[in-house]
């Protein structure tokens, strides 16, 4: 005789599961949006946006300041008048930090969202959690309209990081906090 156990064991794997119906998914791959609307999303999250043409003419207002550059950052973002942080970063040099630039691999026009995925230009994920400030330079052609889009843009495998604004977060009282678990102030600038 069988067990209590064995034998509900037994009814489990003998049991019909029906398959799983297919499910169809429509989802809009290509939307309209672009440098506009990624500008006013952005922005909609409380970080500072510029649009500009000139990279390092933008940079300028990072002169005196130590600001953490990662790998793979083109060398004319490097301007004078910057002192310049390279890795390897201990935690406590990051945390001195002013701040952090940094490139990314998509940024999503409908949602306002960066996504970093730790290749060129962005460094590892501690860079852009530690210091209290990230600028983000986009260009136009990093814009995806839409979330499907920037995925089909995305290796999975990589360690996606997906920003949405400075750090922020609320008590039960919805006390809102920034900086808590990253930047208190992002800054991004798109280029045209």
């Amino acid at each position: 005789m069988a067990s209590a156990r064995e034998e509900i064991l037994n009814r489990i794997r003998s049991a019909k599961v029906p398959a799983a119906p297919q499910v169809v998914r429509g989802y809009n791959t290509k939307g309209t949006g672009g440098v506009e609307l990624l500008a006013e999303t952005v922005a909609d999250y409380r970080a500072i946006v510029h649009v500009v043409s000139d990279v390092p003419e933008a940079l300028k207002r990072l002169e005196g300041k130590r600001i953490v550059a990662p790998a793979g950052v083109p060398d004319e973002w490097l301007i004078d008048g910057v002192t310049w942080l390279r890795e390897p970063l201990s935690i406590e040099e990051l945390d001195r930090s002013d701040g952090v630039l940094t490139g990314c691999a998509v940024a999503i026009a409908d949602t306002g969202t960066i996504v970093l995925d730790g290749g060129e230009a962005q460094g590892r994920r501690a860079l852009t959690l530690l210091p209290d400030y990230h600028l983000c330079v986009v260009r136009a052609d990093q814009i995806a309209a839409s979330v499907p889009e920037a995925l089909h843009r995305l290796e999975p495998t990589r360690p996606l990081t997906f920003i949405s604004g400075p750090s922020a977060t609320s008590d039960i009282e919805l006390n809102r906090v920034e900086g808590v678990h990253g930047p208190r102030t992002l800054e991004v600038l798109i280029v045209t």
